[in-house]
């Protein structure tokens, strides 16, 4: 399900600390505890100045989902969101991170010029409204969820209180 985060950022992006102006946010302790999150996870990431608008980010995604054996896209948008602090709204990069998803640029270009999944889009952001999520990433599980980025044992934790049965690793 996609999320409208920041869904009023202009399409150049905008600077963190205009984002966060006027709050008690200390940036550079986020972009720590973020990187600290990451690298325990094995997941590249680099200390970001600008949010950008990922509504269109999100549609194309929607569009690779619904094409079978194309979930690498995530891994790209997030590779090039947090890792290369690229603009996820422009549309040239969105093609870019189509084609090394192995998705054809032509199509990928269609979808993000004409909407066509903007209607997906939507119905996801509703749904995120009447479920009451306020972040991301957010989990959710057996009517509780977790905000933010999160530890393994909390996720793991969730899950299991809401039944899941745990598995071997593999």
């Amino acid at each position: 399900m996609y999320f409208p985060l920041h869904p009023d950022t202009p399409a150049e992006g905008q600077p963190l600390e205009e984002l966060f102006r006027g709050r008690a946010f200390d940036l550079e302790a986020m972009h720590t505890r973020m990187k600290g999150l990451m690298d325990a996870e094995g997941l590249p990431y680099a200390s970001r100045t600008h949010t950008y608008n990922s509504r269109r980010a999100q549609e194309l995604a929607s569009w690779a989902d619904s094409r079978p054996g194309f979930e690498a896209i995530h891994t790209r948008l997030y590779r090039s969101y947090f890792a290369e602090g690229q603009n996820i709204g422009d549309p040239d990069v969105l093609v870019d991170v189509a084609v090394s998803a192995g998705l054809p640029a032509e199509e990928a270009r269609n979808v993000i010029e004409q909407g066509l999944f903007k209607e997906a889009v939507d119905e996801d952001w509703q749904k995120a409204h009447r479920y009451g999520v306020t972040g991301v990433p957010t989990f959710v599980s057996g009517g509780r969820g977790a905000v933010g980025a999160q530890p393994y044992d909390v996720i793991e934790k969730l899950l299991i209180e809401a039944g899941a049965e745990r598995r071997p690793v593999q």
